[in-house]
């Protein structure tokens, strides 16, 4: 288990998935929790779970759409007053959009994706990392997907923003480090969350299961990942023990990103 005692982490999309997996992963060892999220009643939702579970938790909610800079500027600063300083931001929050081939994909559904899952963490980046300059320490850790490191069919905006996503995970720990921040990504698969649910729904509306199943059997694992063991990585990274590992990809996918072909 990594230690984040009294460490100060901003959580976005932290209302459920792999955002309130790590939240309560972070919470298990003393993190100081700033919990973002759009969805406000969800949000609290989470907090209140949290609490129960680890009821000595310092726990800030902020409720901001990350596509706009303004709200994050907002989180960021409600983060600083209430704590002081950012000690680790987890750059979770994104959206699928909606599956069509590229021809056909709808443009405001494209520029939506773009807006949350590129700009929103370009915003998160850019204004969380002045408060780890101040201090000479940070840890980002940015969420792509292993459609950040292949084509998957069918989401063409989602894979562009997530290999976006990679190329600034790398030049962020490029120009960062001398500051003692290390900023790293990582790539799930399919991992039993939400959004993942919806996925599968979409593509089998009348057997969501039969979806997931027949997914899992090209994975060499014969199964889908759950949001805490995604957890544990990210809180890795997010710990003191991670001071050498920077700019980073780490899929999080059973090994299906290796395999070419049925396994």
């Amino acid at each position: 288990m990594s230690d984040l005692k009294n460490k100060v982490i901003i959580i976005t999309g932290a209302a459920m998935g792999l955002g309130l997996a790590t939240a309560l992963e972070a919470a298990a060892t003393g993190a100081k929790l700033s919990l973002v999220d759009y969805n406000a009643e969800a949000l609290e939702k989470a907090k209140a779970d949290i609490l129960e579970k680890y009821p000595d938790t310092e726990v800030l909610t902020v409720t901001a759409d990350t596509s706009d800079e303004e709200a994050v500027k907002n989180y960021v600063q409600s983060t600083v007053d209430k704590y002081g300083t950012i000690d680790g931001f987890y750059n979770n929050a994104g959206i699928e959009g909606k599956q069509a081939p590229l021809a056909e994909y709808d443009l405001e559904v494209f520029k939506k994706v773009i807006d949350i899952n590129l700009l929103g963490v370009y915003f998160g980046i850019k204004h969380v990392l002045p408060h780890m300059q101040a201090k000479n320490y940070g840890r980002i850790v940015n969420v792509a997907s292993v459609g950040g490191i292949r084509g998957v069919m069918n989401q063409t905006p989602y894979v562009a923003t997530k290999h976006a996503v990679a190329g600034i995970t790398k030049n962020t720990a490029l120009e960062y480090a001398r500051f003692g921040i290390t900023a790293n990504a990582i790539a799930p698969g399919a991992i039993l969350t939400p959004m993942v649910a919806g996925a599968f729904k979409q593509v089998n509306p009348s057997d969501p299961a039969a979806a997931e199943a027949e997914y899992a059997k090209a994975n060499p694992t014969k199964r889908l990942g759950k949001p805490e063991e995604v957890a544990k990585v990210v809180c890795f990274l997010l710990s003191d023990a991670c001071s050498y590992v920077n700019g980073q990809v780490i899929a999080i996918d059973g090994g299906q990103s290796n395999s070419y072909g049925n396994v």
